[in-house]
């Protein structure tokens, strides 16, 4: 199969180069040589590539700055995805395109799940424009894969985990205040990749979550990850009101892969245990990629 993957440079899409990379011919566009926005550049792209599949990881992910860089959120993650869809339906391609759980509202109890029938109350301009992405996909192809994930750590790219192993081994070592209570399930892109691997190959269609089996809260995920790390640290849990951000997130995103599992398609685990492979697979990188100034 011909997949053209979007984003292609980015945390998610490094991943799915590599897993996808080894049973397909693969077309990898960063965004810095296709920006999805461009609804000329893709339609000349997908008419020269001629794929069999769009694997779209392009994304506006900054919550926060999203509610400064409003129209730049939009035109990535609302316009840009349809105008993916509008290419691969010219050509006849499958469009796989990659949503989050922040299009829900957070308003149920913990650890209760969202699944995919659960109506989507976004609480954040980032949030909403991420639904209005997947709104636009859906009008113009019906048949098309939406996949939403949630809490996204891997090793390529910035994320929350390395910030915390970053923060942790600064000199002299200062205590961390994290939020103890926003729960999630969080998911290793490398994990996700194969999981959507194994959903392309199967020829999945609609709608589905695929997340990390379990719940935790940033306190939790950072203590965990700093233990298996060895960093000495002082974890602080604070509550979210003490710790404001520009962006509103919902105390509660917890997905549950229903469909993955009612089609015997889900690969996810349960979040320590892939944090453990994480940390041990990349343990080097991560310690050099962290190290403070002066070593």
């Amino acid at each position: 199969m011909k997949i053209l993957i979007t984003g292609s440079t980015g945390q998610l899409g490094s991943d799915c180069r590599w897993v996808l990379g080894v049973r397909h011919e693969l077309i990898p566009l960063p965004e810095e040589t296709l920006d999805i926005t461009d609804r000329r550049a893709v339609m000349a792209a997908v008419r020269r590539h001629r794929p069999d599949l769009i694997l779209n990881c392009a994304a506006f992910t900054a919550v926060d700055a999203a509610e400064v860089e409003r129209e730049r959120a939009y035109q990535v993650n609302v316009l840009g995805p349809r105008n993916l869809a509008e290419a691969a339906a010219r050509q006849g391609a499958r469009l796989v395109h990659l949503s989050t759980d922040y299009v829900f509202g957070g308003d149920r109890t913990p650890p209760r799940p969202y699944i995919e029938e659960d109506e989507p109350g976004p609480v954040s301009h980032y949030g909403r424009t991420k639904l209005l992405g997947e709104q636009a996909v859906r009008e113009v192809l019906s048949d098309s894969v939406i996949v939403r994930t949630s809490w996204l750590y891997g090793i390529h790219g910035q994320n929350f985990l390395k910030t915390m192993l970053r923060l942790a081994r600064r000199r002299p070592p200062q205590p961390l205040r994290v939020v103890h209570d926003q729960f999630g399930s969080l998911t290793w892109s490398y994990r996700l990749a194969e999981q959507l691997a194994k959903l392309i190959e199967a020829d999945g269609r609609g709608l589905y979550h695929a997340t990390a089996e379990g719940v935790c809260t940033w306190y939790e995920a950072a203590a965990a990850f700093l233990e298996l790390m060895g960093v000495e640290h002082t974890l602080i849990p604070i509550t979210t009101a003490e710790f404001p951000t520009p962006a509103v997130r919902p105390r509660n995103s917890i997905l549950e892969n229903r469909r993955l599992k009612e089609a015997d398609l889900n690969l996810m685990r349960p979040w320590r245990e892939d944090l453990a492979r994480f940390a041990a697979r990349h343990r080097e990188t991560l310690l050099t990629q962290t190290a403070p100034p002066g070593g």
